[in-house]
């Protein structure tokens, strides 16, 4: 493996760590991916715990998402695939399976929306506290074909997001770097959090 692939692997596992020292990978949920230069891809071997990685815990992909090393990825592989094909400068995404993630789709049907808060500015592009996000929540499938082919046909209507949410599941968010995509789960998990508080733990 050369040293790019070296330092993405690194980068993963320490958000691993980071990720499920907070409580947003229990167990071995979750996925983890970074692009290499080149568009292959270094991502979490399927099964494996998030806070116990180690460099054999990462795998290369192509950019279809089939194995250069025989290792075996997430079944949710195609998830990170879209987003890398759709997006040219992504750099990582990341899936975490955090509570307030996972919660907050309880509460609501079809987003949840994040405004006025002052860490929206946590999120890449957004300088002020007044802006308005939607976070899309879509059902849980396990057909992940058909799940990626709903998140697709969703952007192609609404335009860039920055994360979007399986309910009772977890959410998936990205940026141009592991660092900006662990910057966007730590803020949006905290935002989906203050959600809740503010509506309450009940059925909307």
């Amino acid at each position: 493996m050369n040293d790019e692939f070296q330092r993405r692997a690194d980068e993963i596992i320490e958000a691993g760590r980071f990720i499920h020292g907070k409580g947003w990978a229990p167990a071995t949920s979750g996925n983890f991916s970074a692009r290499l230069a080149d568009g292959r891809i270094a991502i979490t071997v399927s099964g494996r715990h998030k806070g116990q990685l180690t460099p054999d815990d990462i795998m290369l992909i192509d950019a279809e998402g089939r194995s250069l090393d025989g290792k075996r990825p997430s079944a949710e592989t195609l998830l990170h695939t879209s987003l890398y094909r759709r997006y040219p400068a992504v750099g990582a995404v990341l899936h975490p399976h955090g509570p307030s993630a996972t919660l907050v789709s309880r509460l609501f049907r079809d987003e949840v929306v994040l405004e006025d808060y002052e860490l929206l500015k946590a999120l890449a592009g957004i300088s002020t506290h007044e802006s308005r996000i939607a976070i899309p929540i879509f059902p849980n499938d396990q057909n992940i074909p058909r799940l990626a082919l709903r998140v697709e046909e969703y952007l192609e209507l609404h335009g860039d997001i920055y994360g979007y949410i399986i309910a009772g599941h977890g959410f998936y968010t990205w940026g141009d770097s592991v660092a900006d995509a662990l910057r966007h789960v730590e803020a949006l998990e905290f935002l989906f959090d203050l959600e809740i508080r503010l509506h309450g733990v009940k059925t909307l």
